[in-house]
Parts: C-alpha cells; sequence; structure tokens
C-alpha cells in the first residue's frame, strides 16, 4: 500500500482523536493499526444516506501529541531574545496528518478559516481577519487573543501553517511586509526591503499577476530545517539568508515563484515532485536574469548543477530517487528529498526551452498556469498540455514528438548538461586550479591574497569551494587554513560560504575546522548545511559527530533531527 492508496481516508499521525459529530450528533469512528510511514486512516461512520455533492459538517475534536513532527515547541532559550517561547509548523511533506485529519496529499486542495488562539501574536498561510475576543490568563498566565485568517484559494494541506512567538514587523514594499524577532527585525528589513517587489513584478511578467494579494516573509528562529517554505500569504524563512551583504536573498525569488508553480499549480504527488520544484528553479532564474542580467541565471544553473551532482552521487546513478518520477510506495517522501526534482526538473525545462525557442516557450508558460490553476497536474497532463499548445506549430510539433519522453521521466541519474554561459565561473575554476597546482605540489609559488577574490560575489566564492571539494586529492590542513584567513572565509558570517569552507576543511581533516564545526551545528538546523557538515565531521571523528548531534538533538526540527539520525546512525 502506498500514501496515494491511503487518499480517500482522512489520514492521522500522531493524534489522538477524542470525539467525532457529524453536525452536532455524535457518531461511530475508529483510528485503525499505522501503516509505516503514512499513520492510521480514521474512519467515520456518518450512518445516514449521503447524497452526491451534498456538504456536511464534520467535528473532531483532537489534540497533538508530544510526537507531532509537523511543529516545533521552542523554549524561551531557543529564541533570539530569549523572552518568550515559540512555535512554528513545517507540513511539507506528509506532516500535516501529525496536526489534523486530511487526505494529506497534493492532489486534494482545500480552502481554510483559521481561528488560533494564542498569547503571542500569531501568523498563518491565509489572509489576516483580525484578532478579537481577549481572554485572562489565570493563576498569573498572559491573557490571549483569537487570531483570525482566511485562506479562499484552494491548497493542499502540506501549505497549512501557523507561527507563534514574540514577533514583529516592518515594510519592505508596497505589498509585503517582513516579520520576525523584535531585535533581528531592522536587519531583515534592510536585507529584503527594495529587492521583494522587484521580484514580484519580475515574476508577474513572466507568468501572470500575483493571486494572494500580500507576499510576506517571516524569518524564523534558526532551527527551521529548510532555506524557505513557501506558506501562501507567508513564506517562512531560514534566517541564513540575513547575512548582511544581500547576497542570499535569491531564496525570496524561489518561495516567490512557488506563488504560482506549487501553490497555484501543485503536483499530484510527492512522486513529481519536481512538477513543483523543477517550475519553480525555473522561475526563480527567470527572475534572476530579469533582475541581475542574463549570465546570472546560467551561472546559478551552474551551482545547481553541482547540488545535482552531489545529490547523484550520494544515491548512485542507478538509484530510483535520482528520477523525474520516482516510484515512493512505501516510502516516506522525506527520505527522497534532494537536489534531484529541484535542478533536474529544472534541466528538463530549459531543455525545452532551448528546443522551442524562448519566445514559443515563454507564450507557453502562462498559458500552462492558467489551465492548471488552482488544480493538481502530473507528468502526462503536462505533456499533452504542451503538445496541444503547440499543435499548430508544426516545427515545434515535430520537435516535441521526437523528444524522448520517457527517458526524461524514468531514467535514472544525470540528465543531458545544457551548454550553459560560464562567464562568471571561469575566474573561480581558474582561482581553483591554482589551488589544486599548489595542493599537488607542482611547483607553483602560491601566496593565497584577499585581492584573488576582489570583486567577487559571494556565490563566486560558492562556485570556488564547491570546486575545492572536487578534488580527488584533498588539500593539505596549513592550505586550508591559509585560506580562511587570506580569504575571510572562516570568520565570515555568510552560512552559504562558512559552511562549504568547513567541508573543505573536512575533507582535508584539518583539526582546525572541527570546533568551528561543531558550534556552527550548535546555531543552524538548516539541512542544506547540517547535513552535509554532520557526514564531513563523521568521517574525521564519528564519535565527536554523535556527541555534537546528541548535544543538539533538541534544537533540532523533528524533520532534521529523523534526516540527520539516518546519516550517523543508519536506518531505524
Amino acid at each position: 500500500m502506498s500514501d496515494e492508496d491511503l487518499e480517500g481516508f482522512a489520514t492521522l499521525d500522531h493524534l489522538e482523536v477524542k470525539d467525532v459529530k457529524l453536525g452536532t450528533k455524535a457518531v461511530k469512528w475508529d483510528v485503525t493499526q499505522r501503516l509505516e510511514p503514512y499513520g492510521s486512516p480514521l474512519s467515520i461512520e456518518l450512518g445516514e444516506k449521503i447524497e452526491k455533492d451534498q456538504e456536511i459538517e464534520i467535528d473532531i475534536t483532537l489534540s497533538t501529541t508530544k510526537d507531532c513532527t509537523a511543529l516545533q515547541w521552542l523554549t524561551p532559550a531557543q529564541t533570539g531574545n530569549k523572552k518568550h517561547p515559540y512555535m512554528f509548523s513545517q507540513c511539507q511533506a506528509i506532516h500535516a496528518r501529525s496536526l489534523f485529519p486530511c487526505q494529506d496529499t497534493p492532489d486534494v486542495k482545500s480552502t481554510f478559516t483559521f481561528n488560533i488562539r494564542s498569547p503571542l501574536p500569531v501568523l498563518a498561510s491565509g489572509l489576516p481577519t483580525g484578532s478579537r475576543d481577549f481572554k485572562p490568563g489565570k493563576n498569573g498566565a498572559p491573557g490571549s487573543l483569537l487570531y483570525t485568517f482566511n485562506q479562499t484559494i484552494p491548497i493542499p494541506s502540506y501549505l497549512f501553517a501557523l507561527a507563534s512567538g514574540d514577533l514583529a514587523c516592518a515594510s519592505i514594499g508596497p505589498r509585503s511586509t517582513v516579520w520576525t524577532g523584535p531585535e533581528e527585525l531592522n536587519a531583515c528589513q534592510w536585507e529584503l526591503e527594495g529587492s521583494t517587489e522587484a521580484f514580484i513584478q519580475a515574476a508577474e511578467k513572466i507568468v501572470y499577476p500575483y493571486a494572494w494579494t500580500t507576499y510576506n516573509v517571516l524569518v524564523l528562529p534558526p532551527s527551521f530545517p529548510y532555506g524557505g517554505m513557501e506558506n501562501p500569504v507567508f513564506t517562512f524563512a531560514t534566517p541564513t539568508i540575513i547575512s548582511g551583504d544581500r547576497e542570499n536573498i535569491d531564496v525570496i525569488a524561489h518561495e516567490l515563484a512557488h506563488s504560482w508553480s506549487g501553490n497555484l499549480v501543485s503536483c499530484c504527488s510527492w512522486s513529481e515532485f519536481y512538477l513543483n520544484e523543477g517550475w519553480t528553479v525555473y522561475l526563480e532564474r527567470r527572475i534572476q536574469a530579469a533582475i541581475h542580467g542574463e549570465p546570472h541565471r546560467d551561472f546559478s544553473a551552474i551551482i545547481g548543477w553541482k547540488a545535482l551532482q552531489d545529490s547523484i552521487e550520494r544515491f548512485g546513478e542507478n538509484h530510483e530517487f535520482t528520477k523525474l518520477i520516482v516510484d515512493l510506495r512505501g516510502k516516506d517522501p522525506d527520505d527522497a528529498f534532494s537536489s534531484v526534482p529541484y535542478e533536474k526538473g529544472f534541466v528538463f525545462l530549459y531543455h525545452l526551452e532551448k528546443l522551442l525557442g524562448i519566445d514559443k516557450w515563454d507564450k507557453f508558460i502562462p498559458h500552462y498556469f492558467t489551465t492548471f490553476k488552482e488544480k493538481s497536474v502530473d507528468s502526462y497532463e503536462f505533456k499533452t498540455t504542451l503538445l496541444d499548445f503547440f499543435a499548430s506549430d508544426a516545427e515545434a510539433s515535430k520537435k516535441l514528438q521526437e523528444l524522448d519522453w520517457d527517458t526524461w521521466f524514468y531514467a535514472p541519474g544525470y540528465p543531458p548538461k545544457p551548454d550553459f554561459d560560464t562567464s562568471m565561473v571561469d575566474v573561480c575554476y581558474a582561482l581553483a586550479d591554482r589551488w589544486e597546482a599548489a595542493g599537488e605540489n607542482k611547483g607553483e609559488d602560491f601566496a593565497p591574497k584577499r585581492e584573488d577574490i576582489d570583486g567577487w560575489l559571494a556565490n563566486q566564492s560558492v562556485v570556488f569551494l564547491e570546486r575545492l571539494q572536487n578534488f580527488t586529492s584533498p588539500l593539505s590542513p596549513t592550505l586550508v587554513e591559509s585560506m580562511g584567513k587570506a580569504y575571510g572565509y572562516a570568520a565570515s558570517q555568510n552560512v552559504e560560504l562558512v559552511s562549504r569552507y568547513l567541508v573543505v576543511g573536512l575533507k582535508a581533516r584539518a583539526k582546525s575546522v572541527y570546533r568551528p564545526t561543531v558550534e556552527l551545528l550548535g546555531k543552524v538546523g538548516r539541512m542544506k548545511f547540517v547535513r552535509p557538515l554532520y557526514r564531513g565531521l563523521k568521517e574525521c571523528d564519528k564519535e565527536l559527530a554523535k556527541s555534537t548531534f546528541e548535544k543538539n538533538r533538541d534544537f533540532y526540527h523533528p524533520i532534521c533531527r529523523a534526516m540527520v539520525e539516518k546519516d550517523l546512525y543508519g536506518e531505524t
């Protein structure tokens, strides 16, 4: 049985159901045996005939448990100002069922009304409709308000989102605000103001007008496991994008792009996750090209190809999880999470753009997102829509008919590598070659100096460092340390840079990076950084890696915690 087999059931996981009513009438119900990794079906006996299309009201009284995987509860000590507790949700991929019984699949969409009571400000994935009904606390506890939100656009359950904590907000554009802790607000506002509205307008020109009224960003505490989560109205974002240099805000372009791909038009199943993420990466890079220029798009794609390479090498070229359409029967979608649906999906769409020509392809984009607006789509519906759109264009139709669709959909491993514009990476590769020569003692008199990287974007340093990670022979510890000092990587506040520098150091078994690695792992919960650092630390000092994880276990989000456990201890 697969998760899709349970789509007709309201599924729950780690929930305590106390009562079920049809309207005001109590009915019989049953929670059957748990099926790993999907949870338990909730069966309700309606006790009367229900006509087709008849609307009924089901009232379920329940509570979450300590094993809920969708919520992370932070103590005051885990927050920025250490004054108040904090809670946030992360429902993707199949964690909404640990909050409420639902058809927890992207193929089922619903509108939502949120009524959330809390002593601290609340955000949710809908438009705010006010706060009211203050209730005083008891025995000295703070009082609470009822916060209400309404989401009138149907969304899948994984986009249900909540957060509550000591939050403040500031404007970052005419239709956007940033929310975060009071002490972090000024830095977040500076990082995001100006660019957010430019991103929205660029995306609207590629697809069509933004549908969700306002676009806002909640910068979460550091334990958030992803770069961002595209919850409608309020993107949840990692604090690692707030680097003080505006070099990492393209994460916002990615999450914004989800407002069309994923949120309005959703993949029908996690087996075809690339229909969310491949499209989103494609749109993100088109936004980058509109804002920064076309070379930046291919520059980002080259960084993405390295991420794809890392994922394929970790899984193995013939692994099921390296396909675009993945067989997830009996598997947790979180286990398949990698760069593959993002980057292989992007390459597929990039290939279609180059095959048809950008002028023709750009006419299809708004047609696709209009055809499936507020719906879910599978790969063959996408294919049919594309073929039908170009049916009257003999040249384009012939190219699409000759395309080897099955290979793109079902072949594991690498797709054909596009001929990317390398103008922005050539200088990075040239410097890496000098370091490789120095590392191999080829006689080059090489003394690193800050001028080597003058004028570089932070992402050019990312490309340089990732090139070093791929060396057949690691650098010596001495060279790693000289690089960290000369180029400022060791002291950088940009986690994209310092994490990759630490990976280079771990590959070199440079003991000088062990302590900084351990310290960073206690400050950052984003899996993009945490998992490679733990894997590298494990190769150097397995006991140090394990003790570091155990020390920080409660800091990490349940999703991150489970994945790192598998990295360190194997499947459980």
